[in-house]
């Protein structure tokens, strides 16, 4: 990959970064920003397809950049990116390769490995589904705090609950399962 295509990527990871995420799903600032976050995604992904770069810190930007897509297929090319980069020596890559992983996942609808997405339920805010048979120990080894601590942060978000009428069907569809009585 050219230096050109280095310093874009590291360009675009500075934008991304420089946003400000605390915004709510359905106004209009969260529109704005989803369609930047857009265009950043359609030019990682121009600068991709000639081969990925062999510097680890073009990877972990291309990953984060990938993290913050609409599409499960995004968010595991950014976790396999993200991945590179920590085989690589980037500080941060194994987080970022768990979480990015854990929104493929999650955008596909399927429990997440390791807990890193919090989602609004509804009534509060929760951690999103996990597969049982993930361990502390592997959470760890990826630089993801345990499951209690994941938890907890999910129980102290006091934030207003998003409108729910714009949210992706893969939510919706977890509210309206989460909110459905397990017959014991």
């Amino acid at each position: 990959m050219t230096e050109a295509r280095v310093a874009a990527l590291a360009r675009l990871l500075r934008e991304d970064q420089a946003e400000v995420r605390a915004v709510l799903a359905g106004q209009p600032a969260y529109t704005v920003l989803r369609a930047r976050d857009r265009v950043r995604r359609e030019t990682v992904m121009a600068l991709l397809a000639d081969g990925w770069p062999d510097e680890a810190d073009a990877l972990y930007a291309a990953a984060w950049i990938l993290n913050h897509g609409d599409l499960s297929e995004e968010a595991a090319l950014g976790s396999r990116l993200a991945s590179r980069a920590a085989e690589l020596g980037c500080p941060g890559a194994r987080w970022l390769s768990a979480a990015a992983l854990d929104r493929s996942l999650m955008y596909a609808g399927l429990p997440q490995k390791y807990g890193t997405n919090i989602v609004p339920d509804g009534v509060g805010y929760r951690l999103w589904d996990l597969d049982p048979e993930t361990t502390d120990t592997e959470r760890l080894a990826n630089d993801v705090p345990p499951l209690a601590e994941m938890q907890a942060r999910a129980a102290a978000i006091t934030d207003p609950q998003p409108e729910t009428a714009g949210a992706p069907d893969w939510l919706k569809q977890a509210m309206r399962r989460w909110r459905t009585p397990v017959p014991e």
